[in-house]
């Protein structure tokens, strides 16, 4: 798969974590309403890819989703690495964008060993320059290379 394919799936994850904060469904169901509307009502986060009328390939949901259901399954422990290593910032006050990309590359970075971290660090400040603030770039740079770095010793 090829980089613009994993940006795409990485990019769809996000939406869907993003909108977790939201529901108190079961992620099937959540996934289910994502893909058949490619979106949520009130996305905040505009649209993913450009021509809607355009399926989403079978590999890209495929990633997107493992990435998504590896997220919510190891919640618990994606939050505590990432609150551990973002010091003065607790999850609550973070911008939802930003946390929801933390938790996205967080689990990348612990679950998905073959992906190199260089690789996750620089796809999610690239996700967070399109979807976050200004701030959203440098603020998970900081905090993912601190993450990187404890999981390469």
């Amino acid at each position: 798969m090829g980089q613009s394919a994993r940006r795409l799936g990485r990019e769809l994850a996000l939406k869907v974590l993003y909108s977790l904060y939201d529901h108190d469904v079961e992620i099937d169901y959540i996934l289910k309403d994502f893909w058949d509307n490619f979106r949520f009502r009130d996305d905040v986060l505009g649209e993913p890819i450009e021509d809607m009328s355009r399926s989403i390939p079978a590999h890209i949901k495929a990633f997107a989703e493992t990435l998504i259901k590896g997220v919510v399954d190891h919640l618990a422990e994606i939050d505590g690495v990432v609150e551990r290593y973002s010091t003065n910032w607790a999850l609550d006050r973070m911008a939802r964008v930003d946390l929801s990309l933390l938790r996205l590359a967080t689990y990348e970075l612990l679950y998905q060993p073959d992906v190199p971290a260089s690789v996750v660090i620089n796809e999610a400040i690239e996700i967070g320059k399109r979807y976050g603030t200004s701030d959203t770039p440098p603020f998970i740079n900081g905090i993912l290379d601190k993450i990187s770095r404890q999981q390469a010793e």
